[in-house]
């Protein structure tokens, strides 16, 4: 199938603040061509999109999907560590069906505000593929380890994910959630069956001053001095929060070549700190940007994301220039395709590329005049300018309407599971 997009503002995100009038020509799953004045006769789709901006498709590098079921629970803990003890027993309940909606929930909201592909570490993973391949979103999928070595070979063992992984919009990857969650054995035993199956591994790093302080009493080095040693990082690896990280280990990540999502929200609301994001480029690593889970966020909205990670790196930097607007949506693009070792797919507008776009309508009140395309979208958009989203080539979104989900049922089915859960507990 051909669809010819027509007259669009393009913002490739490859080049430093670059945008221009054009038409992009989507063959398949790809994107064909991008020009002025293109012409396709056997073009299926022509669509006239004056006055609309075309951008990649916003990657979510970190999240954990289902989590949707507990958006605006347990609000007034005081920390991570008060946060998770609520939370933990809850997950523990949680059935094949539950992810399966928590999923569904979920991808409506990354769709409609104009997410095309997100990386989920979680629990009963095949059901959030399931969701995934049903729907036609493009996601990075955990098989997620917890606890020691035997536990770890349990849950490998137990795992329903493989085949669930069918399509080339789906990764498997591999999650160990924490060093205060899981033994060394796990990290190193990980890394060994990432290496085995040239896999991707992530995992949660130095996100509290807590965990920082307990790894240092417990094995007498920083956390990420201690996975070095695990051979951790020897694999194709990204980290989420990054928060406490010193200069030691940032040099560490930078040698290994290991990015750093960016969870400004989530850091924000459990009181974990504001990552040196600033440092972190100009030590040289990449940066992307996530979520994090609805539930310690609490939305899945990328708009959100990159306009709080412009005003905490201004205020905490003193330095309204320390990320710019362009900055901001490379970080939620491009960098974080980038992290998740994506970038030759997806996160710029390229010929041969994938076909993941978002397009954006600034024809109203809260984007006018948009005198800076950069720091409206940043500053200024929100979901409702989110007109259509593609995803493989394919519009999930399609001028206001998602297309391959029914959100009134899964609205519907979500809080019959979560008035389920609840009750249990």
């Amino acid at each position: 199938m051909k669809t010819l997009l027509k007259n669009l503002t393009v913002i490739p995100v490859t080049r430093d603040s670059l945008s221009f009038n054009a038409d992009i020509l989507i063959s398949g799953s790809v994107i064909e061509e991008i020009g002025p004045g293109l012409v396709c006769p056997e073009a299926d789709v022509v669509r006239d999109c004056t006055g609309l901006i075309a951008l990649p498709g916003f990657v979510n590098a970190h999240t954990h999907l289902s989590m949707t079921l507990m958006r605006n629970y347990k609000d007034t803990c005081s920390n991570l560590q008060d946060w998770l003890g609520e939370i933990f027993p809850i997950e523990d309940r949680m059935t094949d069906e539950d992810i399966y909606y928590g999923s569904l929930l979920g991808l409506a909201e990354l769709i409609k505000s104009g997410t095309t592909s997100f990386a989920d570490m979680y629990f009963h993973q095949w059901m959030t593929a399931r969701a995934c391949r049903e729907t036609g979103m493009r996601a990075f999928i955990s098989q997620t380890l917890f606890g020691d070595l035997e536990e770890t070979k349990k849950r490998l063992s137990e795992t329903r994910l493989d085949r669930e992984i069918d399509n080339e919009l789906l990764r498997k990857d591999y999650a160990v959630h924490a060093v205060y969650t899981c033994t060394k054995e796990t990290y190193e035993y990980t890394a060994a069956a990432a290496r085995e199956r040239k896999a991707v591994v992530n995992t949660h790093l130095s996100e509290t001053k807590k965990e920082m302080d307990d790894c240092l009493r417990q094995t007498g080095m920083l956390p990420a001095v201690y996975l070095e040693k695990t051979g951790f990082f020897d694999v194709p690896c990204y980290a989420a929060h990054g928060v406490w990280l010193q200069e030691e280990e940032t040099e560490i990540l930078r040698c290994h070549d290991v990015g750093i999502v960016h969870n400004p929200s989530s850091n924000c609301k459990l009181a974990s700190g504001i990552a040196p994001v600033s440092r972190f480029k100009s030590a040289g690593l990449t940066v992307g940007l996530g979520t994090d889970g609805a539930s310690s966020n609490n939305n899945l909205s990328m708009l959100k994301e990159m306009r709080l990670a412009a005003m905490i790196s201004a205020v905490s930097t003193m330095n309204v220039g320390a990320l710019r607007p362009y900055d901001i949506i490379r970080m939620a693009t491009l960098d974080s395709a980038k992290v998740l070792k994506a970038d030759h797919l997806i996160g710029s507008l390229e010929k041969g590329k994938k076909a993941d776009i978002a397009i954006i309508n600034p024809d109203s009140a809260n984007m006018t005049p948009m005198n800076d395309i950069f720091s409206a979208i940043v500053f200024s958009a929100d979901e409702r300018n989110i007109d259509s989203v593609y995803v493989n080539g394919k519009c999930l979104f399609c001028e206001g309407k998602l297309t391959t989900i029914d959100e009134d049922a899964v609205i519907h089915e979500a809080l019959k599971r979560w008035d389920i859960l609840r009750k249990e507990g």
